[in-house]
């Protein structure tokens, strides 16, 4: 339900996309991402995952701290509605470094626009959790994902299971397409973009433009800080994928225009460009 660097096995992958008009930052995406992790490496390891925006720095990671939960919560705001779960059809400032390296949880988080740089970075990252990076993979990456900045979660045995949710702000490349990071792969290798791959996964939306009444109301603890509060939803929208499933190697994505109705059954599946 991600890629890896290493051999591991990913389940109850929980992936949250929101679009909102933040009153300091603008109209931002917020994406949020859990799994359980079981490292099969034998050492380090670490998740990769693809962000639709140009610059990201380590300050738009957001700490949940005592709210660990927050995304488990928008779960059980929808999933016990009918529909809930189906199948889904095919369809300023400086300059920042190259490479940003900065611990985030349980994490120590690489930051690149290119991906080819990351491999001169990783002396930077704690030898209990620096991974062996395969070229061909910082290669596909770089390939397939223009624009993007990557993010290389990295971790050892003992953090895998103590993990909180990524969550995490971002200016869109596209304001108007929410997209939540799923490509397969836990080889280490690059992901075969032709493959189908089981699926596990529950994908969470929001938006503050839709009308009253839309989505469901998610309950936050009463301790969750107003910081964070402010970048939360107050109702969402979310399908269960899988398990039993397969599909298509990609990601998921969905026009706000077709949000902002309801229209989960216009969640696609989305693969990038080939080159």
């Amino acid at each position: 339900m991600c890629i890896s660097t290493a051999e591991a096995r990913f389940s109850g992958t929980i992936v949250y996309c929101g679009r909102q008009c933040h009153p300091e930052h603008g109209l931002i995406h917020v994406l949020g991402y859990q799994n359980t992790a079981v490292n099969l490496a034998g050492g380090p390891n670490a998740m990769l995952v693809h962000l639709p925006t140009r610059r990201l720095t380590p300050e738009q990671f957001l700490a949940v701290g005592k709210a660990g939960d927050v995304l488990e919560r928008m779960v059980a705001a929808v999933e016990a509605v009918p529909g809930g779960a189906g199948d889904l059809v095919w369809m300023g400032g400086a300059e920042p470094q190259p490479v940003q390296v900065f611990d985030h949880d349980v994490y120590t988080v690489l930051l690149a626009a290119d991906p080819t740089a990351i491999p001169a970075a990783l002396r930077r990252v704690p030898p209990h959790r620096r991974p062996d990076l395969d070229p061909d993979l910082l290669r596909f990456y770089a390939d397939h994902f223009p624009d993007h900045t990557i993010a290389v979660c990295c971790f050892d045995n003992a953090d895998a299971q103590r993990a909180k949710p990524l969550l995490l702000w971002y200016p869109p490349l596209d304001p108007d397409r929410l997209t939540l990071p799923a490509l397969d792969c836990h080889t280490g290798a690059a992901p075969d973009l032709d493959a189908s791959v089981p699926v596990d996964h529950w994908v969470l939306l929001s938006t503050d433009q839709a009308a009253a009444g839309w989505g469901e109301p998610v309950d936050y603890p009463k301790r969750t800080r107003h910081g964070l509060r402010g970048f939360l939803p107050a109702t969402v929208l979310g399908r269960r994928y899988g398990p039993g499933t397969d599909l298509l190697n990609g990601d998921f994505s969905i026009s706000h225009r077709d949000l902002l109705v309801g229209d989960l059954d216009r969640v696609t599946r989305l693969q990038p460009v080939r080159r």
